[in-house]
Parts: C-alpha cells; sequence; structure tokens
C-alpha cells in the first residue's frame, strides 16, 4: 500500500548531494518479451524509445561492453507502452536488467516478489545520499532500485516570446491565467497541451493539487487515503477548467512530443513539461531560447514549495537467470562515469551521482538544480506516487475524460473515488 507522507520526503539538501513517465498506449504482450542471445549475454529491457535517449542509452551499454568485454542486448520499447504493460511484463518472460522509476511503483513490484535485492551492491555504493537510498528501497527495507538521473516538471517558454509581447513571468495562479488569456489575444496557443499518451496532463493536476491544498494533502490523496469527493479535490478541477479555454484543443489526440514541437515552433506560449520533454524537440540552435519558471502560488501558505521530480533508474528483474552478470552491470551503471557518457549526449536530465560532473551542464540543468535546491518537498509524478493500476485503469481516463468535458467535476470525482475504493481495497 501507499507510503506515509514522511516516506515520501526528500530532504533538498540530500537530494542535491547525490541526486539526479506515466501510463499510455496499450501494445502486445510480445513487445515487452525478453529478447533471445547467448546464454551469457545480458538482456536490457529499455523505454528509450525517443530519439536523444536512445542514443544516449547506446553509447553507455556501448561502453559497458568495451570496459567488461561482455555484451549486452538492448530491447526498446515505445516508452508509454512499455508502462502499459510493465506488469505482464514482469510476470511473464522480462529481461534480465531494465528500467523503470524509484519509489512507490518500484515498491510495488518488489513487493510482489519481482524485483531481486540489490542490497549488497549498495553497501559498495559511493556518491548517493540517503534520500536516494529511500527512494531505492522497498516497503521490507531493502534496495532493489539504481538510481540513474532526475529531471523537474515546471512551465516551460521561449524567452524570445516573452521579450517580444512584453510578458512577465507569473509567480501567482491569477497572473498565470492572466498571462494565458493575453496570450490567447495575441493569436499563440496559450498553454501546449498533448495529453494523447495519458500521462502528460497529470503533471499539471500534481502541481494544481500541491499548490492549492499543500504536498501532504497531495501524497495522502494519492496514497488511497483522501475523497476524491473532498471540496479540495473539487477546487483542483475547478481551477483547471478555469484554465481549459487557453489549452490547445483536442488535446487527447495530440502527443506530448506535438505539444512541445508547437512551443519550439512559437505557436504556443508555454508548457507544463519535465525538463527533458521540450528540450528533445527544439532545434539545436533554439535550446538557449527555452527557459522555465516554477509552477505558479495558488495558496501563500503553500507557496512554490513542492517540486516534481521524478527519479529513473535500473532494476534487476527477480526472474532472470544471469543475477550475477546483471549486478555487475548495475554497478557499473551506479558510477559518475555511467552517468557522464549518458549527459554528455543528452544534456535533459540531472545526475544523481554526486561524483558525477556538473562541468558540462548547460543553463536549464544548473537551473534545474537550483530549482531542486529551493525545494521543500519532491514529488514523483502522480502515476509513480500512487499505485500503477490506479494511475493506468482510473486516472488515465479521467483526465482525459475531464479534458473533453470539464464541467461535470460532480461526477467525474464520485467515479474516481468509487474506482479508487475498488482498487485501494483489492489486496
Amino acid at each position: 500500500m501507499a507510503q506515509s507522507s514522511s516516506e515520501h520526503r526528500i530532504s533538498r539538501r540530500a537530494l542535491l548531494r547525490g541526486t539526479a513517465v506515466g501510463a499510455g498506449a496499450v501494445a502486445l504482450p510480445a513487445l515487452l518479451t525478453a529478447c533471445g542471445g547467448p546464454s551469457d549475454e545480458v538482456k536490457v529491457g529499455s523505454n528509450a524509445s525517443d530519439a536523444v535517449p536512445r542514443k544516449a542509452f547506446a553509447e553507455v551499454f556501448d561502453a559497458y561492453e568495451k570496459k567488461s568485454d561482455k555484451k549486452l542486448k538492448v530491447n526498446t520499447v515505445n516508452h508509454e507502452s512499455f508502462q502499459e504493460n510493465i506488469n505482464r511484463y514482469l510476470k511473464g518472460t522480462p529481461d534480465d536488467v531494465f528500467m523503470w522509476f524509484a519509489g512507490y511503483r518500484m515498491q510495488f513490484f518488489a513487493k510482489q516478489g519481482l524485483l531481486a535485492e540489490i542490497s549488497d551492491l549498495w553497501k559498495g555504493f559511493k556518491g548517493f545520499s540517503d534520500a536516494l537510498k529511500q527512494q531505492s528501497t522497498g516497503e521490507d527495507g531493502k534496495q532493489y532500485l539504481v538510481p540513474y538521473y532526475y529531471y523537474p516538471w515546471a512551465v516551460f517558454y521561449r524567452k524570445s516570446v516573452f521579450q517580444q509581447h512584453g510578458y512577465e513571468i507569473p509567480k501567482t495562479f491569477d497572473e498565470y491565467r492572466a498571462l494565458a488569456k493575453r496570450m490567447d489575444k495575441d493569436g499563440l496557443d496559450a498553454i501546449a497541451f498533448g495529453d494523447k499518451d495519458g500521462w502528460p496532463a497529470m503533471g499539471t493536476f500534481d502541481y494544481l493539487n500541491m499548490r492549492a491544498n499543500g504536498y501532504d494533502f497531495h501524497i495522502s490523496l494519492m496514497g488511497g487515503k483522501e475523497s476524491w469527493t473532498d471540496p479540495k479535490v473539487k477546487q483542483v478541477f475547478d481551477l483547471w477548467r478555469g484554465l481549459m479555454p487557453y489549452h490547445q484543443k483536442g488535446a487527447n489526440g495530440r502527443t506530448w512530443q506535438e505539444a512541445a514541437q508547437s512551443l519550439a515552433k512559437k505557436k504556443s506560449g508555454m508548457a507544463v513539461f519535465g525538463l527533458p520533454h521540450p528540450g528533445q524537440q527544439f532545434p539545436e540552435a533554439d535550446r538557449d531560447d527555452l527557459d522555465f519558471f516554477p509552477f505558479p502560488e495558488i495558496d501563500s501558505a503553500y507557496g512554490q514549495d513542492a517540486v516534481e521530480a521524478p527519479i529513473d533508474g535500473f532494476l534487476l528483474s527477480k526472474k532472470s537467470k544471469r543475477q550475477k552478470q546483471g549486478k555487475e552491470l548495475l554497478k557499473y551503471l551506479a558510477t559518475p562515469a555511467a552517468e557522464e557518457i549518458y549527459l554528455k549526449r543528452d544534456p535533459n536530465n540531472i545526475a544523481v551521482n554526486e561524483g558525477a560532473s556538473t562541468s558540462s551542464y548547460n543553463t536549464l540543468q544548473k537551473k534545474a538544480v537550483e530549482l531542486i535546491a529551493n525545494a521543500k518537498q519532491i514529488s514523483q509524478f502522480m502515476d509513480r506516487d500512487t499505485r500503477p493500476d490506479f494511475a493506468s485503469q482510473v486516472m488515465i481516463r479521467a483526465i482525459q475524460q475531464f479534458i473533453n468535458s470539464p464541467n461535470d467535476i460532480d461526477s467525474l470525482t464520485k467515479n474516481i473515488e468509487s474506482q479508487k475504493k475498488t482498487i485501494f481495497t483489492s489486496d
């Protein structure tokens, strides 16, 4: 079941000393079936299907093969399909090592006995904070994850667009809404928006909830401990409904990549994204024009204290017949050198190992580190802070339904609550 609020908290300084989505399209089970190969060849399940991270990981894995003289077989699957099918993947014939997430979503599968414990490796790890270790630990107190990088979510925009129109960075929700209205009058889609894959809009809900009701309430809601019919939750949807006229229309038929491209093409004014998302869609020549600001304050009691900053990493399947070889790969992935190779190719994330060099960080990466440093609480993202089945089976459909018809909040929240009760009492 869900963790307590204190178990989710990450010390902001500790995170920096050692820190560094979502479900979607349905795929055939075969997409997440481990590849064949020699018995000593370690199979790696990768959800890095987008061009930039895929190339970056290819260089990391190539470096490992050269260093160890061992062979890897990488099975890359569409990111959303990987998430949607992870349960049957792990219960079927999974790859030896695979990419996944820290926190609750890791703990969920560890509790089911589907992950191999790597506490022995953690005894030798260096450069990881206690906060990272906590996010890599199951409910049984044992470690299962090798964290690799993290990335904060914020509101992204093009500096040249703001300069052209004389826009100012909004610090409050009222200023944010007023800015959106002004952008709309200027002929822009104020907020670039694509939720075809089901998970991108979750980031907006998370921020609205944490800004309006605070981090503790948000984590408690994600843990199934609060009612979705609570007036606090209805207020979140009501705030979002007030912004809907300024979002790109047809969001449920648009991918996040397409939404990011509209920002790059100056057709949209701003967008709620994770650090890697817009950067991957911007031409290299325009990267310096990309910037972000923290999601605006709604209630001064909570300010901008909470920051969404998911941590990604690697896990070893309990079913793997190559436990020793898999652990050798994980040991390498936990080194500063492995992270440095990746970040040279993909400058859209933040290294988790304190030994990794930050000399190559661009302006956005440095700003992202500062954003995390100033945060009082860190959330992992809706589909990581709650049960995977609740996120994929209930919240994806509920949010997409809200996007299509944002006026019937009472029926929407009642339906979510009914399904939540069934799921959170199912085991």
